[in-house]
């Protein structure tokens, strides 16, 4: 059995946010395996479906971002599952827009999503999908431009990036991990 957990902030407000990276790429995945994220479940809402032989949870919490510990961990433990069988989809100041960088483990990076899942899990051996959503210019305009919208350009090329990390979402599920890692960390 696998988890996969988008982050962002929930409301109609914040959906088009730079910082719902992970909910965006986390909808397309459950559109592409048709797995409806409709059980209320964890403080978020949960699909379960297939992919082969393999029990499939998507989870979307409904918490804030600095709340989705609560969210990922209460799945976690209710489903037993170990941190090499999560999941955890995210925007990434650090990385270019549309670069995504697969990886096990590592700290937050400041990242309050991360930050919250590591305190409630106890542990942060779980696997990262990071979305590459730019950093802007002076620290300063961080937080307005994580809770701010994608400009036209990023908007015109996000149905690719999400297709992508769709793909690498998949991949971490369905291939091991330094091979999943090898095919979807390059520049793109």
């Amino acid at each position: 059995m696998k988890l996969i957990s988008g982050l962002g902030n929930p409301g109609a407000e914040h959906a088009g946010d730079r910082h719902n990276a992970g909910f965006l790429v986390l909808e397309r995945l459950a559109a592409r395996l048709s797995i409806p994220l409709d059980a209320a479940k964890f403080d978020g809402r949960l699909g379960v479906g297939r992919l082969g032989a393999e029990r499939l949870l998507l989870l979307k919490p409904d918490t804030y971002m600095n709340l989705s510990g609560q969210s990922v961990a209460a799945a976690a433990r209710f489903y037993k599952l170990q941190p090499a069988d999560l999941l955890v989809v995210h925007d990434e100041l650090d990385l270019p827009f549309g670069r995504l960088q697969l990886k096990s483990g590592g700290g937050t990076a400041g990242h309050n999503g991360l930050r919250s899942i590591v305190a409630s899990l106890g542990e942060d051996g779980f696997a990262r999908l990071r979305v590459g959503v730019g950093k802007p210019e002076g620290k300063e305009r961080t937080v307005g431009h994580v809770l701010g919208g994608f400009s036209k350009e990023e908007r015109a090329a996000l149905p690719e990036v999400l297709d992508r990390a769709a793909e690498a979402a998949l991949g971490w599920a369905t291939l091991p991990l330094a091979e999943a890692m090898t095919r979807f960390n390059r520049k793109g």
